[in-house]
């Protein structure tokens, strides 16, 4: 972590105030939690309509979620002045979308209760935070690379069904990166949003601004859901959600304080499982985007773009039900090229921490390749093999030329 003196802030806080340095960090804070609801917002929808949630159930969901993850990204980052974003476990929703048919909705809360509390478990014993030692930094960065290279190409995979709103985003971004870098994102987003009004791509249900309001439902535990689900999407969300959004942090030169964030994200969604909120955890596709240099110059002041997305976490949350249908109703094509766009800058970077170190370029190459492949096996993402890969390459070449 950043160390600078008291004058030296002093100095780039009156440097920085001339050229309204906040802007870029209030745009960071917003794409951030856009790409976060927008990239999995469908999948959360269809684990509530698997667990028989009604739309009014399923809309307070997301009421809560917003709430729940505004709280915790504000408190944390204030708490560390780190830029800690907290997220839900996309990996953990798609494993209840296909997992909880034949549990009824009590007994799906009784499995978020449980997840939870064993994340909770988790970060008080410090189990996790042990393990995170052992992971080379070359090979966290790696596995963020893994996870961004998906996301980077995705930017360009729009052309093919729409060249006009895809291509006026890469050329707007492109020409901002020449004269206006630290605005192209936001003026990308404008010029996605404005293709896609002239192109009425967007249809608003007449419901969409009502306010859903979180209910309350009594958890149930029984053995087959806690064994065949909850256990399961613990070990998911641990490996694929909580460990890249440490990685990230990590990969950018940060120390994160590894068992607080565990056991404070984990006590959150305790709270607010039986409302829905099924997950918080720590971002790493979203925290990433405030992290880059074009966030801000200094290291030590990125997480002011955490606490902005934070607040917008809590905006989001009180419009829960807007947010998802919104979210329903914007092209694919613009939340994809945004994220890509967003994170490219951060995808380059990661490769170049993981393969700057000659000895370990053959392992972090590795975690890199089984990350970004995609692939699951006995239930678990790709990120958790990419590490696993990279580790065990990495432990075979050190005792081979130790020997």
């Amino acid at each position: 972590m950043c160390v600078i003196t008291h004058n030296r802030t002093f100095s780039m806080h009156l440097a920085d105030t001339r050229s309204l340095p906040f802007i870029p960090l209030l745009v960071a804070g917003f794409v951030a939690v856009l790409v976060g609801y927008s990239s999995s917002a469908a999948i959360i929808w269809q684990a509530a309509q698997a667990a028989g949630a009604t739309p009014a159930q399923t809309a307070g969901w997301f009421t809560m979620l917003g709430l729940a993850m505004g709280v915790a990204t504000l408190a944390l980052s204030l708490r560390t002045r780190l830029p800690v974003i907290a997220a839900w476990s996309t990996p953990g929703a798609a494993l209840l979308a296909t997992s909880v048919e034949g549990l009824n909705l009590n007994e799906v809360i009784g499995v978020f209760v449980a997840v939870n509390l064993l994340i909770l478990l988790s970060g008080v014993t410090g189990i996790f935070a042990r393990l995170m030692r052992f992971i080379p930094p070359a090979l966290a960065a790696a596995m963020l690379a893994g996870i961004l290279l998906r996301y980077g190409i995705g930017t360009f995979t729009g052309l093919e069904s729409n060249a006009v709103l895809c291509g006026t985003m890469c050329l707007v971004w492109l020409l901002c990166r020449r004269w206006l870098p630290r605005y192209a994102i936001i003026l990308a987003l404008i010029a996605g949003a404005g293709v896609t009004l002239l192109q009425q791509s967007v249809i608003l249900p007449p419901d969409s601004f009502s306010f859903a309001l979180p209910a309350f439902v009594m958890p149930h535990f029984t053995l087959a859901a806690l064994t065949g689900v909850a256990l399961p999407c613990f070990l998911i969300t641990m490996a694929s959600q909580n460990a890249p959004g440490i990685a990230t942090l990590q990969a950018h030169g940060y120390q994160p304080p590894v068992s607080m964030l565990t056991s404070w994200t984990g006590a959150i969604a305790l709270l607010c499982s039986p409302f829905g909120g099924f997950s918080v955890c720590v971002g790493a596709i979203s925290a990433a985007i405030c992290m880059g240099d074009e966030v801000d110059p200094d290291p030590a002041r990125r997480w002011i773009a955490a606490v902005c997305a934070g607040g917008f976490y809590l905006l989001a949350g009180l419009c829960g039900a807007l947010i998802a249908a919104l979210l329903g109703a914007l092209p694919a094509v613009l939340i994809a090229t945004l994220a890509g766009l967003a994170l490219l800058n951060t995808l380059a970077g990661s490769l170049q921490r993981a393969l700057q170190e000659p000895d370990q370029r053959d392992s972090a190459i590795i975690t890199v390749m089984i990350t970004a492949s995609g692939i699951s096996l006995a239930g678990i993402g790709s990120a958790f093999w990419g590490m696993a890969g990279g580790v065990l390459v990495h432990l075979l070449l050190t005792a081979r030329r130790r020997g």
